[in-house]
């Protein structure tokens, strides 16, 4: 499949996979993954997320990072694995249309100076259908 093609198969595992595994490194080079929920604008991806969280510190020291999404309940059966660098968004647009109702237990409103919107680049992202399509996306 072309490039093209396998963009919108990405996009589309994008748009059926709101939740995923968002890798770290932490001190001491140790890995560090937790659940996040995904915000998307084509291939460029967002992670709604707590200043003070120590994920931001560990991209303020090391800003490669990993997602996983895909395969679970709720999803669609493709997988996508995304290598990407994270760096926080400078754009204040961002917050306001990331928001919604699901981050109030953690946040006062897009407003509030903790709520900061981690944007991923990727370069690399791997897809495996859930028919068995497989491409290999890079910038």
């Amino acid at each position: 499949m072309d490039n093209k093609q396998l963009e919108q198969l990405i996009i589309r595992a994008l748009d059926d996979n709101k939740f995923g595994s968002f890798g770290t490194i932490e001190e001491g080079n140790k890995p560090k993954v937790r659940y996040m929920a995904i915000f998307h604008e084509g291939l460029k991806i967002y992670l709604a997320t707590n200043r003070k969280t120590h994920k931001v510190e560990e991209l303020s020291n090391n800003p490669d990072a990993f997602l996983l999404l895909g395969y679970e309940s709720g999803g669609s059966k493709d997988v996508l694995e995304i290598e990407a660098t994270v760096a926080i968004s400078k754009d204040e647009g961002l917050r306001t249309k990331v928001w919604n109702k699901e981050l109030e237990p953690w946040f006062t409103g897009p407003d509030d100076p903790n709520y900061v919107i981690l944007e991923l680049t990727p370069t690399r992202i791997e897809y495996v259908g859930s028919n068995k399509e497989h491409g290999v996306w890079t910038p």
